[in-house]
């Protein structure tokens, strides 16, 4: 039976620093064997391929002496705003991604824009939003971003926050209440194309199993170990195949490499 798909919130303390210097995996040779025999194993997670089209599509163009993408290959789909990405992310916590799923789509069909969800009364948001659970705490957290965004910017975008560095997107989302350090993650890795390494419940175990952090690591300084450690051009896949494996198939870890780093 697979398990529910869910990604819990992840508090983490910002920093520049890497919590655990003198621990000295995963080394990017680690990291690049995992990627390379879980994507054999299963194949690049299909519900990804969408986020990943878009990545490629954003670092050629950011790319100048690349290759023109042929985008019949490269079909990215339709690209989600910025904002919606982030009210995506909001509503996927401590839930099933299929109940998240219904919760933003039923969100997008009750009302036609996000004006029309900023000038609604809370209940009746929670209503739109309940099949994806918690929805009074939820209902509040979308309800502020719009308010906040509003009388921040004058209107409801966030596509502003493509021009910007990591940290400063970092300390923008951070700035809403509700959002944690995991939903802003989530939020470049997805939805910025930017190179950032989320841990949830899933990578934080496996991280620990592996011994890719101390075994008295909380997943905070995870967080902060790993995105120091792995590649960032490894950051995105290796994310989502680490999430896919653990999540969809509940096995225990089984690389080549890692046994041989077990044994070591």
């Amino acid at each position: 039976m697979q398990k529910s798909r869910k990604r819990k919130q992840v508090e983490v303390t910002e920093t520049r620093q890497d919590p655990y210097p003198t621990h000295s995996r995963p080394t990017a040779e680690e990291c690049r064997g995992i990627r390379d025999e879980l994507l054999a194993l299963h194949g690049f997670p299909p519900e990804f391929v969408k986020y990943r089209n878009q990545r490629l599509k954003h670092n050629m163009t950011r790319d100048k002496n690349s290759v023109p993408l042929d985008m019949n290959e490269y079909d990215e789909g339709e690209e989600e705003s910025v904002l919606d990405g982030l009210v995506k992310t909001v509503l996927s916590q401590n839930t099933t991604e299929a109940n998240s799923l219904k919760a933003f789509a039923s969100l997008k069909s009750t009302f036609p824009t996000w004006e029309h969800v900023l000038a609604a009364e809370q209940k009746c948001i929670e209503n739109a939003i309940r099949c994806g659970g918690l929805a009074p705490t939820k209902a509040a957290c979308i309800k502020n971003i719009l308010k906040c965004l509003l009388e921040s910017k004058g209107k409801l975008c966030l596509e502003y926050l493509r021009g910007l560095s990591i940290d400063e997107i970092k300390a923008e989302l951070s700035r809403f209440r509700g959002i944690g350090p995991k939903t802003v993650a989530c939020v470049l890795m997805f939805h910025l194309q930017q190179d950032d390494f989320p841990v949830d419940t899933h990578v934080f175990e496996i991280s620990k199993a592996i011994g890719w952090v101390p075994t008295a690591a909380d997943r905070n300084k995870t967080y902060l170990h790993l995105n120091q450690r792995i590649p960032k051009e490894l950051k995105f896949d290796l994310n989502c195949l680490l999430y896919t494996h653990e999540v969809n198939f509940f096995l225990p870890f089984p690389c080549t490499i890692t046994r041989q780093i077990l044994d070591t």
